[in-house]
């Protein structure tokens, strides 16, 4: 704190799996209760105008500036929990690519229920999450893939055609544990929203 020397935070995600946040620097020194306030990108922190001022001239800070942006930390918790639950495959299409797979709220985080646990995530290969999320894609309470009526009536492309279109009606791959599996009346809520659309 007396060098005002950034420093890399780690946060926990999983067991041994943590993500980097940089710069982050140690601004409160709170020795009676035995610890320290840390903050993330100093700009607009309220640390005293001695600090900011020489934070803005410093090198990290002119090169490692981060953007004032809503980070959903738990994201990536999510995505260690939701993906092996599926066997690492998509709900939809059974893609093995961990790479190319991302794990999808049921429902949003916004909602006081949109928790990040297993039973209201999927696991969707980039195309279908982005379909899913834009009410192309939806998935019924029985676990049965609908894809929206205009969608169905396009004509374009092989992705289109293999990637949406043959989709519709196929079940989804569900995790083997029944505690994993997505709670139907999250579904019943989200295929609500897909009819609407």
């Amino acid at each position: 704190m007396s060098e005002r020397r950034p420093l890399i935070y780690l946060y926990g995600v999983a067991p041994n799996l943590y993500e980097p946040i940089f710069p982050c620097y140690v601004v409160d020194d709170r020795r009676d209760e035995l610890g320290f306030h840390v903050v993330a990108d100093a700009a607009g922190a309220r640390i005293g105008p001695d600090i900011s001022a020489e934070l803005e001239r410093s090198a990290p800070r002119r090169e490692y500036a981060t953007a004032a942006v809503k980070v959903r930390l738990h994201q990536r918790r999510f995505r260690e929990l939701v993906l092996p639950a599926y066997r690492v495959r998509c709900a939809v299409c059974r893609l093995k690519r961990g790479e190319l797979l991302d794990a999808a709220h049921i429902l949003p985080d916004r909602d006081e229920r949109g928790r990040p646990e297993v039973p209201n995530g999927l696991a969707l290969c980039k195309i279908h999450h982005a379909a899913f999320d834009a009410n192309i894609l939806g998935v019924a309470p029985d676990y049965v893939v609908h894809i929206r009526p205009d969608v169905l009536e396009e004509h374009d492309g092989p992705m289109l055609t293999h990637g949406l279109k043959e989709m519709d009606g196929e079940r989804i791959l569900l995790p083997r544990a029944a505690g994993n599996r997505p709670r139907k009346e999250y579904l019943e809520e989200r295929y609500g929203r897909f009819r609407a659309a």
